[in-house]
């Protein structure tokens, strides 16, 4: 394991409720690489902490870097705030045949692809975790012991066929990154449906959400959140924020001309989602992001909300091409994802899909695709967490 440290002052730990007196703290930490462990590339991270504090970090491993690829799901698991980490083991096991998606035509028919993984740590201590299967069938998993077993994989694709009458589709993909818990107990997980065209069979795209108010027992489907449309084109990619005012927020990635993010609202979360509008204080390359709430102005003082997504040149609002994934930015909101003040790139360089978590002493913790170097390249050579305050992030400036 590749460990690259870096801290200012003796502090360990930063205290949710009182952040101002931590020492600046960064750590980055490689939990995969590509070439190792059969897989030619690590790809799609996500990350939860549980209640207890147990780190939950995932991702699609692939034999070859195709969307398409054999591709199997993995975990680690860190049980003492990152120190150590457990052997990474593969969660994506559906028993019996399986079927190609005949979108993909030139496939190899012995190859099978689990995609999109996506949890949702449960404050009651369960951890729900969702995968995809060929990008048209989708399975539910459960833990009670904080990630160590999984129960059998149970399909939920039931959830998804009740959007055929409104919208046909021939793709789908959960998340990517993790789904949220509401206030009122409702677990909520963005999804993304394609009809199955394009390069990749990703386009065209809507995004929608699946939601259980039964402790995931049952799936059901939301309304489609975000359209296919001349403003916001192939919206995919998603993610879900709980304000303050407890509507949700959808933060989405689309193909918009003017490279900005693409965001809609409900007020339960799944159904009655506002017009989308472009995200002109996010201006972005096409590709996922990671959002998390860091603390409510009724416990900490301040309502503050995390961001992160490739931003070169950022501070100046310019992004040259839906490629140019490189300069990972950590974002910080204090009204609610309104506007982001406070931006510091934590990956300089080819960096692309990202995923945010926050543990219980008031650290962050940010899981992202980083290149093994300028020379490269490539935004794909590691799967890093970072670990850091908001001392490191502000500079000191953000009391309570």
């Amino acid at each position: 394991m590749n460990v690259l440290f870096a801290r200012a002052g003796l502090a360990l730990t930063l205290a949710l409720t009182a952040p101002a007196h931590a020492a600046a703290l960064l750590e980055k930490t490689n939990l995969f690489e590509l070439g190792t462990g059969g897989y030619k590339l690590y790809r799609i991270p996500g990350i939860v902490v549980t209640p207890k504090g147990t780190i939950l970090a995932y991702c699609e491993a692939r034999r070859t870097g195709s969307d398409w690829a054999a591709m199997d799901i993995f975990i680690r698991r860190s049980a003492d705030g990152g120190k150590t980490w457990s052997a990474p083991a593969k969660i994506s096991d559906v028993p019996g045949p399986k079927t190609k998606n005949p979108v993909h035509i030139n496939a190899n028919p012995a190859e099978v692809t689990y995609n999109n993984p996506v949890a949702i740590a449960d404050r009651d201590g369960v951890v729900h975790f969702i995968f995809c299967l060929e990008y048209q069938r989708c399975f539910y998993l459960r833990s009670d012991d904080d990630g160590i077993t999984w129960n059998r994989p149970v399909e939920i694709t039931g959830a998804f066929e009740k959007f055929r009458s409104e919208y046909d589709w021939k793709v789908i993909a959960t998340g990517p990154g993790h789904g949220i818990q509401l206030r009122n107990g409702r677990l909520l997980l963005p999804v993304w449906l394609s009809l199955g065209e394009g390069a990749s069979h990703h386009s065209p795209s809507v995004t929608a959400v699946i939601f259980s108010d039964d402790h995931g027992t049952n799936w059901q489907r939301g309304d489609i959140a975000i359209q296919n449309s001349a403003t916001t084109p192939n919206p995919s990619e998603a993610e879900l924020i709980q304000l303050a005012d407890d509507r949700v927020e959808m933060n989405a990635r689309t193909e918009a001309k003017e490279k900005q993010r693409v965001a809609a609202f409900s007020a339960d979360g799944a159904t009655g989602w506002s017009k989308p509008m472009l995200q002109a204080q996010l201006p972005a390359p096409v590709c996922m992001a990671g959002i998390v709430r860091y603390s409510f102005q009724s416990v900490a003082k301040k309502n503050r909300i995390l961001f992160s997504q490739p931003l070169p040149a950022a501070g100046l609002h310019t992004v040259d091409s839906k490629q140019d994934r490189r300069d990972l930015t950590i974002c910080l909101s204090y009204d609610e994802a309104e506007t982001w003040p406070v931006q510091k790139i934590l990956e300089s360089g080819p960096a692309a899909y990202s995923d945010l978590a926050v543990p219980p002493d008031g650290t962050i913790l940010c899981f992202y695709e980083r290149g093994k170097g300028e020379a490269t390249g490539s935004a794909y050579g590691f799967l890093t967490l970072a670990h850091f305050n908001l001392a490191w992030l502000t500079g000191g400036n953000d009391p309570d």
